[in-house]
C-alpha cells in the first residue's frame, strides 16, 4: 500500500454529476436528489438537537429549537479557517465531542426525569444496576434486556452517525463556501445582540444559546467536586461528639423501650401538601390520629431536608443514622468503609437489640456489618411465601407483622429496629390490600392480590394513572404502619416513621422541595415531654408551618434530647 493511501481523506464538495438526459428527468434521479437532500436535513437536524436540546423533558417545546447555538458557529468557522486534511480532523473531533454531548443529554434527560439531577460521570454508573432491576421487576427481563441492548447501541454508534452527519453538511459547506461563512457571520452578529440584549423567544427560553457549553461545565464542574469531595467528607467524618460517650450515658430516657426507626419509601412532602395527594393521604394520617390518640397515643410531626429525591434510598438511610449529609455513591461508599458512630451504634452501645428489617433485599448484603445489626433480616428468612408485587419483594403489613413475630415475642429484650417499608417504591403498583392481623400467615393470602388492577406497563402510559397509583401506595404503607401501632402498641413502644425521599419529578415536578414529613409516636408521655423544645406539630400529619431541618442534624439532636 502507497504512502499516499495512509493519508486521511481530503474534505472536498461532492462532484456534480450531470446524468444522461434520459436519466436527468428519469424517477431514479430524483430519488437520489430528495435522499440527498433528507439526509442532509437530517444530518442538520441531529446536530442542532445536540447543541439546543433541554436537559428536562419539561422543558422542550418549538422554542427551545428557535434559537441560534454558539457552539454551532464556532464549529463552522473554525472549519472555514482551515484547509485540506484539517477539515476532516475538524469534523471527526467534533463528530466524536457531539456523540459523547448528546449521550450525556440522554442520560441527564433520563437522570432528571427519575432523579432531579445531571447524570455524574463519575459515580453514577452504579446506578446501572438498580435500574436493570427496577425494570426488571416491573415490566419483565426481556424488556430490561432489550433497554440494556438499546443503550449500549446508542452510546456505540452514536458518534458515528454523528461523524457522518458532519461530514455531510461539511461538504455543503465546501460547495457553497462563501454563502456558508456570510451567513455564519450575520447569525454571529445577532448571536451577539440577543445575548446583549437578552432577546428571549415564549417561556424565558433565550434566542442566543450556549447550551452544549454549559452541559460539558456542569460535567466538568461535577467531576472537579467528586475529586476534591472524598477528603473533604472524610475529614468531616471525624468529628463526633457522641462517638466516646459510654453506654451508661446514652439514651437514658428511652431505656426499657422498643424504637421503631421505619423509613416510607417515596414519602414526600409533596404527598401531604400536594392537591394531587393530600386530600387522601391527609384523611389517613388525620384518621390515624385519632385512631392512635383512642388507644393512648400521642405524636409530634416536622419536616426533614432529605440528601436526595426520586431514588438512592440508602443514602437518606445513611445521612439519618450518621448525621453526615450522604448525597452521592462516593460519600456512602466512604461512610461505610469507616467507622461512624451510627444512631444503631448508640442504640447498641446502650444495651439494645439492633435489627435491621430488609424487605427489599433478596441477597447478602455485607455493608450490613457496619450498621452493627444482631440480627439482620431479608425477603429470604422474614418468612414470606406470597408473591413480589411489581419490584416489592414483601408487603408492608407483612414486613411489620413479621418484626413483631420475629422480635418482640413476650419477655423480649428491648429493640432498636430499623425497617424500611417499600411498597410505596416505584412502580406503585400493583398494591396490597389491608388485612387483618391475624389472616396474613405465611403471605400466600397475598397471591390473588399480586395481579390485581393496573400492572405498571399499563398504570405509566397516562400521569393520572400513576400518579393515583403513587397516593395509593403511601395510603397503604400509611395505613400499615398506623394499625400496626394501633394493634401491638404498648406503654414500651416509639415509632419514628419518615419518608427517605420525594418520589421522582413525574409525580412532583421539576421544582419540589427535598422535604419528607418525620413523625415520633409514642405512649408514654414522658418520651415527647423530651422533645417539647424542637417545636414540632401535634399529631400525625406536618403542617405547612412545621420545622424543617436537615436530614443530617437528626441525629445528633435525637441523641441529645434522649441522653
Amino acid at each position: 500500500m502507497s504512502a499516499a493511501a495512509d493519508q486521511p481523506a481530503v474534505l472536498e464538495p461532492e462532484p456534480a454529476v450531470t446524468p444522461p438526459a434520459a436519466k436527468r428527468t428519469g424517477a431514479g434521479a430524483l430519488v437520489r436528489r430528495v435522499a440527498v437532500w433528507v439526509g442532509t436535513v437530517l444530518g442538520a437536524a441531529v446536530v442542532l438537537f445536540t447543541l439546543m436540546a433541554p436537559d428536562r423533558l419539561t422543558q422542550f417545546s418549538a422554542g427551545a429549537f428557535l434559537r441560534i447555538p454558539i457552539e454551532g458557529l464556532l464549529l463552522v468557522a473554525l472549519f472555514l479557517a482551515v484547509r485540506g486534511r484539517a477539515r476532516s480532523l475538524v469534523l471527526g473531533g467534533a463528530g466524536v465531542g457531539l456523540g459523547l454531548l448528546i449521550v450525556i443529554r440522554l442520560f441527564n434527560l433520563g437522570f432528571y426525569t427519575a432523579l432531579s439531577r445531571p447524570f455524574d460521570p463519575v459515580l453514577d454508573w452504579v446506578l446501572l444496576r438498580p435500574a436493570f432491576e427496577l425494570v426488571e421487576s416491573s415490566l419483565g427481563k426481556a424488556a430490561a434486556l432489550g433497554a440494556t441492548i438499546v443503550l449500549g447501541i446508542v452510546v456505540l454508534s452514536v458518534p458515528v452517525v454523528m461523524t457522518l452527519a458532519l461530514r455531510r453538511l461539511g461538504r455543503l459547506a465546501v460547495r457553497h463556501e462563501q454563502a456558508t461563512a456570510r451567513g455564519t457571520a450575520v447569525l454571529a452578529g445577532v448571536w451577539a445582540l440577543c445575548a446583549v440584549l437578552n432577546v428571549q423567544i415564549a417561556d424565558g427560553v433565550p434566542v442566543a444559546s450556549d447550551g452544549a457549553v454549559g452541559a460539558i461545565g456542569v460535567q466538568v464542574g461535577l467531576v472537579r467536586r467528586d475529586i476534591d469531595d472524598g477528603a473533604k467528607f472524610g475529614r468531616q467524618s471525624q468529628i463526633d461528639a457522641f462517638r466516646d460517650v459510654p453506654g451508661s450515658q446514652l439514651l437514658t430516657s428511652l431505656r426499657g423501650k422498643d424504637v421503631l426507626l421505619t423509613f416510607v419509601e417515596s414519602y414526600g412532602r409533596d404527598a401531604v401538601s400536594n392537591p394531587q395527594y393530600a386530600p387522601q393521604v391527609n384523611a389517613t394520617l388525620d384518621e390515624g390520629t385519632r385512631r392512635l390518640a383512642a388507644a393512648g397515643f400521642s405524636a409530634r410531626s416536622a419536616f426533614l431536608t432529605s440528601p436526595i429525591t426520586g431514588g438512592g434510598s440508602w443514602m437518606a438511610h445513611e445521612t439519618l443514622l450518621s448525621g453526615l449529609w450522604v448525597d452521592n455513591n462516593q460519600r456512602s461508599a466512604t461512610l461505610l468503609a469507616g467507622d461512624r458512630f451510627t444512631m444503631n451504634a448508640a442504640f447498641r452501645r446502650a444495651g439494645w437489640r439492633v435489627a435491621g428489617i430488609m424487605p427489599a433485599n433478596d441477597r447478602d448484603w455485607p455493608e450490613g456489618k457496619f450498621f452493627q445489626y444482631h440480627e439482620l433480616y431479608d425477603s429470604r428468612n422474614m418468612g414470606y411465601k406470597g408473591p413480589k408485587f411489581s419490584y416489592v419483594p414483601v408487603p408492608d403489613q407483612f414486613t411489620l407483622a413479621a418484626f413483631q413475630r420475629l422480635e418482640r415475642a413476650p419477655g423480649h429484650q428491648p429493640v432498636f429496629a430499623e425497617i424500611p417499608l417499600v411498597s410505596s417504591h416505584a412502580p406503585w403498583t400493583p398494591i396490597p390490600q389491608m388485612l387483618g392481623w391475624d389472616e396474613i400467615g405465611d403471605g400466600t393470602v397475598y397471591s390473588t392480590m399480586s395481579t390485581a388492577g393496573d400492572p405498571p406497563d399499563v398504570a405509566w402510559r397516562t400521569s393520572e394513572k400513576i400518579r393515583t397509583a403513587y397516593r395509593n401506595s403511601i395510603v397503604y404503607s400509611l395505613s400499615s404502619l398506623i394499625s400496626y401501632v394501633e394493634t401491638y402498641g404498648d406503654d414500651n413502644l416509639v415509632v419514628v416513621f419518615l419518608g427517605d425521599h420525594q418520589p421522582s419529578p413525574v409525580i412532583v415536578g421539576d421544582t419540589a422541595s427535598h422535604d419528607v414529613p418525620i413523625t415520633i409516636v409514642a405512649r408514654d408521655p414522658k418520651v415527647l415531654d423530651k422533645i417539647s423544645g424542637w417545636g414540632w406539630q401535634d399529631g400525625l400529619r406536618p403542617g405547612d408551618g412545621a420545622p424543617v431541618w436537615r436530614m443530617d442534624q437528626f441525629r445528633d439532636k435525637f441523641l441529645t434530647a434522649y441522653r
